[in-house]
């Protein structure tokens, strides 16, 4: 079954690869006044609506009856067996104000499963992937987490609230720690290459609240293959859907883990 797998991946990371094509050109000559608003603060342009119907298109064949969870929703919703988690372009604020950091992010669910992450950071060219069964690589060599035992030792990397302000009291407790016990504390602006990041060893530990199941699947999935661990803030394993999520290395996740607890009151 690995193997099967294996060859989905590799003709998705083709599909995805085209979509990192179309959103490396339109990044050119980006006209920000395009830009519509879901929400406050919660940008959205036709970049991120042609790049998901290209991944929807492109990855509908490769699994008969496939259905999809999808960020501007251009599929529709679906209860299929095997679901598609997509985010054509995780890091739209970014992209708008020509910030290079932004990724395609995609994961593949088997019933409640992961089973596959692929993300592709769009100005660095590079693809973070993973499949059940097998290791994590990005493009074609094999990653691992970091093995640093002590957050005293260790990078953290967050995002920060944009529109959901409700516990933002208690995440700067967090954020307050961490810069005073830390080797500090970044913010790209994209979740999933934040979590693709912790897979190669480049920090030791995310956390952030208020995330959706496309911001964060693919990632949590190939932090897991790579050797780390991830949980919800509770310890427990509600992070896809449960909008709360820590992906560390797993030789801090404990340490991490309750201090999360002991400020977020879970």
């Amino acid at each position: 079954m690995s193997h099967q797998w294996e060859n989905v991946c590799l003709e998705a990371r083709k599909v995805i690869a085209e979509t990192v094509t179309f959103i490396r050109e339109q990044a050119k000559n980006f006209d920000h006044t395009v830009v519509e608003h879901k929400g406050f603060n919660d940008l959205v342009s036709y970049v991120d609506k042609t790049a998901e119907e290209m991944l929807v298109n492109g990855l509908r064949p490769l699994i008969p009856g496939c259905g999809f969870i999808t960020e501007e929703n251009t599929a529709g919703a679906s209860g299929e067996q095997f679901r598609w988690v997509i985010d054509p372009l995780d890091g739209t604020t970014n992209f708008v104000h020509g910030v290079p950091c932004y990724c395609v992010s995609v994961a593949l669910l088997d019933g409640e499963e992961l089973i596959m992450g692929i993300i592709h950071e769009v100005n660095l060219d590079e693809c973070f992937y993973s499949w059940k069964g097998a290791k994590a690589f990005k493009n074609n060599t094999e990653i691992r987490v970091s093995d640093r035992k002590l957050l005293a030792d260790s990078l953290i990397v967050t995002g920060f609230p944009y529109t959901n302000f409700s516990r933002l009291d208690d995440y700067m407790k967090i954020f307050d720690y961490c810069m005073r016990n830390t080797h500090g504390i970044r913010r790209p602006g994209s979740a999933a290459v934040d979590l693709a990041y912790v897979a190669c060893g480049r920090f030791e530990a995310f956390y952030e609240y208020g995330l959706n199941a496309w911001d964060v699947a693919a990632g949590a999935f190939i932090v897991q293959q790579a050797g780390g661990k991830v949980s919800d803030f509770s310890g427990h394993s509600n992070f896809v859907f449960g909008k709360e999520i820590i992906a560390t290395n797993g030789g801090v996740h404990q340490e991490f883990l309750d201090v999360v607890k002991s400020k977020m009151n879970s």
